[in-house]
């Protein structure tokens, strides 16, 4: 594995992706830092913050929203140089309405969490702009989380029609429960991955879970009993019981993911007990299906039908 100079950060200004910018700025070999943002206004803030904690200026600003493939194609046709990492962290319930439809014809929590970080790979592949190492934020939903009240997506036949459903509104409605969504697009996610790391094995595709964190903006949108649950009385009460950690913690599983080659390509790795926190594993010693080759072939051509 060729080393890590240079970084591309999908949700950059906030929450994990801005303290995993600031965890590789400290980190003397990384050279540069592309902070991919829909917001110029928060991206500038963010870049400025950023620059004078790491007393390094190295940050640049890629305006992209991932949940508009054109968007992403037209930020990736400016880039001039390549990067050796993509960190797609970009993601959360999708808003207000997560299964609430988008004009590409999925769902909201689906386009914020896949649609456009498959535009993304893909455009970087096709122009050689991507040199070494593509990580992608998992979550322990895609296998549940038993003691945090997630079950486990079910899979009837794991077709490239199941998988389609889930994110174009047949398995979803607006009245199902976000997380129950959530947990099924990242479950999509980390078997699209897996895919990528056969397809293409001179770059390395890890699929790793920040595990349940605090300090994000993830929980903003959901209603507002599950806001109070997730995001108010579980940020304190979920650390104290050894359920959630800090965003530091989070972060440092997806600068560890890039730059330290012991994780494998087409790996899904996230928090080894029932909760999200603590020691990692491959998921697929607790989820057998994530090792199917044939559900992995499956979810990479339904995500593909989507964009």
């Amino acid at each position: 594995m060729s080393p890590i100079r240079s970084v591309l950060i999908t949700g950059a200004n906030a929450g994990l992706g801005r303290e995993a910018a600031r965890q590789l700025a400290k980190t003397s070999s990384i050279e540069r830092i592309y902070l991919a943002c829909r917001n110029e206004a928060k991206a500038l803030a963010a870049k400025a913050a950023l620059e004078a904690e790491a007393k390094r200026a190295i940050f640049e600003i890629i305006l992209m929203d991932v949940m508009d493939p054109e968007s992403v194609r037209q930020a990736i046709s400016q880039m001039a140089a390549p990067v050796d990492a993509l960190i797609l962290n970009a993601g959360g319930v999708g808003g207000r309405s997560p299964n609430g439809m988008t004009a590409h014809g999925v769902t909201n929590i689906y386009a914020v969490n896949l649609l456009g970080h498959v535009v993304l790979v893909d455009e970087m592949l096709e122009r050689q702009l991507i040199t070494s190492t593509v990580l992608y934020a998992g979550s322990e939903a895609a296998r549940g989380i038993p003691k945090m009240g997630v079950a486990r997506p079910v899979l009837k036949e794991a077709s490239v029609d199941e998988f389609r459903a889930m994110a174009d509104g047949r398995t979803f409605t607006k009245k199902s429960d976000p997380m129950d969504a959530y947990a099924s697009v990242k479950l999509i996610g980390a078997l699209w991955m897996s895919s990528m790391a056969r397809q293409h094995p001179h770059i390395r595709f890890v699929t790793m879970s920040p595990g349940g964190t605090t300090g994000t903006n993830g929980f903003d949108d959901m209603p507002f009993v599950k806001r109070l649950l997730f995001k108010h009385v579980g940020g304190v009460l979920m650390p104290l019981l050894g359920m959630m950690h800090g965003v530091e913690d989070g972060a440092k599983r997806y600068v560890d993911g890039i730059l330290d080659p012991k994780f494998r390509s087409g790996v899904f790795y996230a928090s080894a007990g029932e909760g999200a926190i603590g020691k990692l594993t491959d998921q697929a010693t607790l989820f057998s299906a994530l090792n199917n080759h044939s559900f992995q072939d499956n979810a990479n051509q339904a995500v593909h039908q989507l964009i």
